[in-house]
């Protein structure tokens, strides 16, 4: 009997073995180095919920906005590609092709909206998944505009008296966010879309067949409100970073800011509750119906195709894009527009507003898309020198097409 026991035993501690060993060989870590810290922290929900599901995968998460197309380069060319990674959609999609997995047969694929998914594609080969779908455009204090008592402006003219009114009325008009890049990137896209076909323009200028001032929705109305906005913006406009603007609307002291989405809705109510928000197209011309918000997705996650720990990474990214609980973080944790079929919206004011507006006058196209980040990041440097007047208009056009020309096309 005793003997009995004992091989009990040792058959036990052997199978504990075996099954540790298993465990171990099955371990595995994903690098996830990606772009949108406003998001961190839906993110790091994200990932603990997966820990609950896959234990034995640890997912090391990174993100940053500043820089983050150069860092990640970096990364790249010193044979450190983060098994996933952040591009915007459209262009990029070809530019980081040979990084990239095709994952077109996955699940997650199969999850996406087809308007999301449309950007996301080289052929018929799926190379990006976003965090969110998107409604770019205005976001403004509702009871600062009832104070001084005008609906928000469509036209150019009506947005110069609705300034000198809030002035007046004692409050800066625009926040801006100039520190950041990408702002520019997202007020420059709604005048690029009044201009007429962006893809078409943006191709005409990225060839060398045309240039800025070809295009005076992009020449003059671009950077007249440029003017404007600096004029009727924050003391030091190169030093307002995304929380800056934050601060300066969610207090009361500003009634507009630029280059923001859904994305600051949980932010701005963090610091007033009752905040009013509004939303709403940029006015770009003198015909209001050019005031329109835009709708789609800019950015892409990437899986690296040589990634070590591939198949784990697949298996996490169809549980977020088919899960129950994956589907439910776009909206009940991010916040987001969902990406994914068979989701219900976020009750954000950002999102409500931008249905009824997409309804009433249609939404323009996310023309970002059609440029790189390596230009965006370039650009926004370029109107920064422009705004801090260490170049004239002239200049910074000039220095703005040969960065598309250099960095966007055919080498």
């Amino acid at each position: 009997m005793k003997k009995f026991i004992a091989m009990l035993l040792m058959v036990s501690m052997m199978l504990t073995m075996i099954s540790t060993a298993a465990f171990a060989d099955d371990s595995a870590e994903i690098y996830m180095f990606i772009n949108s810290p406003e998001y961190a922290d839906a993110v790091e929900e994200l990932i603990a919920a997966y820990k609950e599901v896959a234990p034995n995968v640890t997912i090391n998460y990174e993100t940053t906005q500043n820089d983050y197309p150069t860092l990640l380069k970096t990364k790249i060319n010193a044979g450190e590609c983060p098994d996933i990674f952040a591009t915007t959609s459209g262009k990029e999609i070809v530019s980081y092709l040979d990084y990239s997995y095709d994952f077109s047969a996955e699940a997650a694929a199969a999850a996406m909206t087809d308007p999301v998914k449309s950007v996301m594609m080289y052929g018929e080969e799926v190379h990006g998944f976003p965090i969110k779908g998107n409604y770019f455009g205005i976001i403004y204090n509702k009871a600062i505009f009832e104070e001084v008592g005008l609906e928000f402006p469509t036209t150019f003219s009506e947005l110069e008296k609705a300034c000198e009114a809030i002035s007046a009325a004692g409050y800066t008009p625009f926040s801006t966010g100039f520190a950041e890049w990408w702002v520019y990137k997202h007020v420059m896209q709604h005048f690029v879309n009044a201009a007429g076909d962006s893809e078409a323009i943006v191709n005409s200028i990225v060839a060398g067949e045309s240039t800025i001032s070809d295009h005076p929705m992009i020449y003059d109305n671009f950077f007249n409100f440029i003017d404007l906005v600096v004029k009727y913006g924050d003391a030091k406009p190169l030093e307002c970073d995304l929380a800056g603007e934050e601060a300066a609307i969610g207090t009361g002291k500003a009634a507009m800011i630029l280059g923001q989405g859904a994305w600051v809705e949980d932010d701005i109510l963090a610091i007033d509750d009752a905040f009013q928000l509004g939303f709403n197209g940029y006015p770009v011309s003198e015909d209001p119906a050019d005031c329109m918000i835009i709708a789609g997705s800019d950015q892409a996650l990437r899986i690296n195709k040589d990634s070590a720990v591939l198949q784990d990474v697949l298996d996490f990214v169809n549980w977020w894009y088919t899960s129950d609980y994956g589907k439910a973080w776009f909206t009940n944790v991010a916040g987001v527009i969902p990406p994914v079929v068979d989701a219900a919206a976020p009750d954000k004011e950002v999102v409500k507003q931008g249905q009824v507006l997409e309804a009433e006058k249609g939404a323009g196209a996310v023309s970002i898309v059609y440029s790189t980040d390596s230009f965006h990041e370039a650009c926004g440097v370029i109107l920064q020198s422009y705004i801090g007047g260490n170049v004239t208009k002239d200049e910074a056009c000039a220095q703005i097409e040969a960065k598309w020309m250099d960095l966007d096309g055919t080498k």
